[in-house]
């Protein structure tokens, strides 16, 4: 399975180093379009490889798709959560009955019981 794993990641990989080859060439990045830019006297743009535009977009899109399905799914850790805080203490409560039944020692038939579990 690790074998299969690094494959992936080699071609993953590959890939990724094959875009960058192929897009070396230089784009100018604006934040603002030129007509907000004269109007504001500001035009903040940078000059980047377009592979590393491309990469940067990638990234930012994962990162704003794990923060919502995170937020997406908060109800679901919540309610995961009490559900383990119920189980536990139904498991204290059940030690609990075990451990007073032991020492009732009412009943041969569930005394047997105990014993085999």
């Amino acid at each position: 399975m690790k074998t299969i794993r690094y494959a992936f990641w080699a071609i993953v990989g590959l890939c990724l180093i094959l875009v960058g080859l192929a897009n070396r060439g230089v784009v100018t990045v604006r934040a603002l379009p030129s007509s907000l830019a004269e109007l504001f006297g500001v035009s903040p743009d940078i000059a980047l490889p377009l592979f590393v535009v491309i990469m940067l977009g990638v990234g930012a899109g994962l990162l704003i798709g794990f923060v919502w399905e995170w937020l997406r799914e908060h109800r679901q850790r919540a309610e995961a959560r009490a559900q383990a805080r119920e189980l536990a203490a139904l498991r204290q409560e059940v030690a609990q009955l075990r451990g007073a039944a032991a020492k009732t020692k009412g009943d041969d038939v569930l005394a047997l019981l105990d014993k085999a579990s």
